[in-house]
């Protein structure tokens, strides 16, 4: 029963999060304020009834505070490391008849926490097993971690801090230095969980899993540790997947992890096998380096020996050119691999790779492709001289003991990529399925070299498909979104080309003033752009500067050609919005987004606003009884409030 109520709470947690996020954040109402006000009141009265409170739960604020560094502790009693196996029939007489709890074993962080009183009273990481570093506060940001729960004695538990894959690559997708990126999610959740500032930490979203309990005073588990977790997930930890087994049933649960490890989207480097009997394992002692209660075990490797066909160089948006190990495909783990990053010089030259070596390759943590060894050695690959994107010099550079190489040529690497990222983004050409990645990707392998190229990559169907994270059905999916792409507006070009100080708001205001002429804008002076209201010397002549490149109009107009440019209506009539002022907010009817009817507002000579001033024309919600910041502005201004119905009929027909 209380694990049912501690379940319930958690979705509680995460729903009136969302719609908080949503209601301050991004001025959306996901429900109204009395429903919102019935799921706290009973979030609050379950905490209260179940003595547990998540780290996350809106009913208490988790304050940030940065320290000048992490203060040292002993742990009570060393924290071992446990003896290994990759062999699932030596895992399986380990057990010697006796039951035990198989679970994943995480590759995070791994943490001890106390609880006193019912409340967190101290988290330290394991550090070198002897010492850890005392992380308190920043473990009271992790996503699902209970600052109180109902038991009030000592406890004393270990678990493993851990970043989700998902979450690491939108964390890694906004760090732009590709030397900054990180290597895995556990040496991200290292860094994020080790913060002097935990501000830091709550942006990561960290979470803790609990795989043993160390101490708990008065309670009585029955000399099971199966009890032990159930006594965790009662006081509201989440605990490692984890199962009962025993000789006959264990390499089917061995089977069952192993199926799932390629999905799953925490980090897990094996599994850890611990005797169900807490006295028999305990009993059993320890040797100088290892406790004999549990036993880990690591995923073997499957090998498969191929024939390195070629090394692909990949420029990434920094410059940093990184080898790319192109071999005859084989069957790795359920799935086809025929690449694998060689990820710099150094290992580059440690493997002595050559056109043509058998080399053997595996998946990291079943995952990732790697090169495990060159049974040939020839050491015959060129790096080289020239960046094969753009052509300029190539030059070694060694970091830290690593060799890498870089693309000398600065304009190159940080622009191209960032050009296509903007081109493609929702307020320009809104190509779904390119991202950032998949652009440097496509630009890596010569599909695209200016934007007109995107509307052609049918011609690299074969290769598309064949890509790493691509297949049919995605390929598909990219060429219907380039298509529905090609039926665009000229502000939506305009803004897409990247011209300096040309926002959207801008490129709607100078398609306007040259009644949507391309021709005529690409003619347009310095003098006669900075007497439009707004423009001003410095857009004017990045606006003029950029269209006198012949380079820029000979790209412009190839890329009218793939282009239907659809043209406002430009009648007195549609017009009938000139000087007015609007403020859009909360959900739409008639409208996929606000976007959309801010285009249409803008069209016919409306302005729109983000806030609510006296010069408001109307404030347009569909909810006039809210209490969100703008409509109790309006009101206080006797802004009148529309509904998107209304506006349609007062304004638009």
């Amino acid at each position: 029963m209380q694990s049912s109520k501690i379940e319930r709470m958690k979705y509680l947690v995460e729903t009136l999060n969302r719609a908080a996020e949503a209601y301050y954040a991004k001025d959306q109402e996901l429900m109204s304020n009395f429903e919102y006000d019935r799921l706290y009141d009973e979030l609050e009265a379950l905490e209260q009834e179940c003595g547990v409170t998540l780290a996350n739960s809106p009913t208490v604020k988790v304050g940030f505070e940065a320290v000048d560094e992490l203060p040292k502790e002993r742990h009570e009693s060393p924290m071992l490391s446990l003896g290994k196996t990759k062999s699932r029939e030596e895992l399986r007489e380990w057990l010697q008849g006796n039951p035990a709890i198989l679970s994943w074993k995480l590759d995070g962080l791994t943490i001890v926490l106390t609880y006193r009183e019912g409340k967190l009273a101290k988290a330290v990481t394991r550090g070198n097993g002897e010492i850890g570093e005392v992380i308190t506060n920043n473990a009271k940001t992790f996503k699902n971690l209970p600052l109180s729960i109902a038991y009030q004695g000592e406890l004393i538990l270990r678990g493993e801090a851990v970043i989700s894959y998902p979450d690491f690559e939108k964390i890694n997708q906004e760090i732009e230095d590709v030397e900054a990126k990180y290597k895995n999610p556990r040496n991200l959740c290292s860094g994020s969980v080790r913060q002097l500032n935990n501000e830091i930490t709550a942006r990561r979203n960290v979470r803790f899993y609990a795989f043993s309990l160390v101490k708990a005073e008065g309670v009585d588990f029955h000399n099971s540790r199966m009890a032990q977790f159930e006594f965790l997930k009662e006081q509201g930890f989440e605990v490692v997947e984890h199962q009962l087994v025993t000789e006959d049933t264990i390499l089917s649960a061995i089977e069952g992890f192993a199926e799932k490890v390629e999905h799953y989207e925490i980090p897990s480097d094996g599994l850890v096998l611990t005797y169900e009997d807490i006295a028999y394992g305990q009993s059993l002692g320890r040797t100088a380096k290892f406790p004999r209660h549990s036993i880990a075990f690591k995923w073997a490797d499957e090998l498969r020996e191929t024939t390195l066909r070629k090394i692909e160089w990949s420029a990434s948006r920094t410059g940093l050119i990184n080898p790319v190990a192109i071999f005859d495909p084989v069957e790795l783990e359920g799935t086809t691999v025929s690449r694998a990053s060689v990820h710099n010089i150094s290992i580059l030259r440690g493997l002595k790779l050559g056109i043509g070596d058998r080399i053997t390759v595996y998946k990291a943590n079943m995952i990732i492709p790697q090169i495990a060894e060159n049974l040939t050695g020839s050491d015959s690959v060129e790096i080289p001289a020239l960046c094969p994107v753009c052509g300029q010099p190539t030059r070694i550079r060694q970091i830290n003991e690593v060799q890498s190489l870089y693309c000398v040529n600065e304009d190159w690497a940080a622009k191209k990529i960032k050009s296509f990222t903007l081109f493609v983004s929702r307020d320009a050409m809104n190509i779904d399925g390119l991202s950032e990645a998949t652009l440097e990707k496509f630009i890596d392998r010569g599909f695209i070299r200016e934007f007109a190229d995107l509307f052609h990559l049918e011609d690299y169907k074969d290769e598309i498909i064949h890509m790493e994270g691509f297949g049919e059905k995605s390929y598909n999916n990219l060429i219907s979104g380039i298509d529905l792409a090609r039926n665009t507006t000229l502000p939506r070009l305009i803004y897409g080309l990247g011209i300096a100080n040309i926002g959207v708001a801008n490129a709607k205001m100078l398609c306007r003033y040259f009644d949507y002429d391309l021709d005529r804008m690409q003619q347009a002076s310095v003098e006669t752009l900075s007497a439009i209201e707004g423009v001003g010397e410095v857009i004017a002549s990045a606006f003029v500067d950029f269209m006198k490149e012949e380079k820029n109009r000979a790209r412009i107009s190839n890329l009218m050609k793939e282009l239907n440019i659809e043209t406002p209506r430009l009648d007195a009539e549609s017009r009938n919005l000139e000087g007015l002022v609007f403020v859009i907010t909360g959900s739409l009817n008639h409208y996929a987004s606000r976007n959309d009817l801010k285009e249409l507002i803008e069209q016919r000579g409306g302005k729109v606003t983000g806030s609510v001033t006296g010069k408001t024309t109307c404030l347009i919600n569909n909810d006039s009884t809210s209490t969100s910041t703008k409509n109790k502005k309006a009101k206080e201004l006797q802004v009148p409030i529309l509904t998107e119905d209304q506006f349609l009929e007062q304004y638009m027909q």
